[in-house]
């Protein structure tokens, strides 16, 4: 996906999902992780910071970690090139992890060595964990001085066998606040991901800032395609308002302030049928978090399970229901923003 995109806003690739299962994974990791960060011009001192960090926190899941995952994603932003990291494990979790991140502490046998390297050389570093369940830990690289916090963040996981995924995501700037995408291309492989690279393309030039007229643009630029569920959310900060229009299977809630209300989508496949589109507007509370995601997560999920998540940034609670809620036999896409980001 290499269209130019507008300005200030940042696009997110998840390069590479990579199982740490033994002591050589760090090393691997290390090595793929230089070569992105060479890619997009970070220079000698901050690739070899990157490479330190990757290697402190593969090295802590080998050692330490059930199931150790590391996600490798590509971050652009006008003419600047980052890197971003996700660590994942289910197990054995620490009951306070931010503790870890000062230099010399460490509990036995949990992630908790190395961790002060994550927050002197990172822009922006996050973390979440449950005894029992598992720790999510992301740390972000951009040039020296790079403002790194975002109002949302999105995360993309390909089905098992494939390296292309089908499910996209973006967000785009408005004068009110934020437009929000999620797109799952039907099937899996790179048919659907074409359906959601020519639906990313089509939202990142659209003018429209009108959930359902920029759903319709989307359906004519996708009738080349297999098509895909589509589902668009305007987030008017000020206005405490959310509007919605969506087609197919995309999952929609809103979440963090009272009871979850789930957002409405209609029947239809976007590129091939959306007679019955509309849009439905939502209050929000300025406390409340929008979470959309394909159905390749369950919607079982409960952030009510997860004491104290909504305290942290949208990518460690997008990461954190991607790993529980996923499905190992589809693509997976997850999109979390706060309501009241500006």
């Amino acid at each position: 996906m290499t269209d130019p995109d507008r300005p200030g806003e940042l696009r997110a690739e998840d390069v590479a999902w990579v199982r740490v299962e033994d002591e050589s994974s760090p090393g691997a990791l290390r090595r793929r992780a230089v070569e992105l960060a060479e890619r997009v011009g970070l220079d000698e001192q901050r690739t070899g910071e990157i490479a330190i960090v990757v290697t402190e926190l593969a090295t802590n899941l080998t050692k330490y970690a059930q199931q150790g995952v590391m996600v490798l994603r590509l971050l652009r932003r006008d003419t600047l090139g980052g890197v971003e990291i996700v660590a994942l494990d289910r197990g054995p979790g620490m009951r306070d992890a931010r503790s870890l991140f000062v230099d010399g502490t460490s509990t036995s046998g949990t992630l908790g060595i190395g961790l002060g390297a994550v927050r002197r050389l990172a822009n922006a570093y996050d973390v979440y964990s449950l005894p029992g369940q598992g720790t999510v830990l992301t740390a972000t690289f951009w040039p020296a001085g790079v403002d790194a916090d975002e109002p949302a963040a999105g995360m993309t996981r390909p089905i098992e066998g494939e390296t292309e995924c089908g499910d996209a995501y973006q967000v785009r700037r408005t004068g009110r606040g934020l437009l929000l995408l999620v797109n799952d291309g039907l099937g899996h492989g790179p048919l659907a991901a074409r359906a959601s690279a020519e639906a990313l393309r089509a939202f990142r030039e659209s003018e429209q800032e009108s959930p359902l007229a920029l759903l319709r643009e989307l359906h004519t630029r996708m009738s080349g395609t297999r098509g895909a569920a589509t589902a668009i959310g305007h987030l008017d900060v000020a206005a405490g308002r959310l509007t919605y229009a969506g087609i197919g299977n995309i999952a929609g809630r809103v979440v963090g302030a009272g009871r979850p209300q789930g957002l409405v989508s209609m029947p239809g496949i976007v590129g091939q049928n959306i007679r019955n589109a509309r849009e439905t507007v939502y209050d929000l509370a300025p406390d409340s978090w929008v979470v959309m995601h394909s159905d390749g997560l369950t919607d079982k999920w409960d952030v009510g399970d997860y004491p104290g998540l909504l305290a942290c940034s949208p990518l460690v609670v997008g990461a954190t229901l991607l790993r529980d809620a996923a499905v190992r036999r589809d693509d997976a896409g997850v999109l979390v923003c706060r309501a009241g980001a500006r």
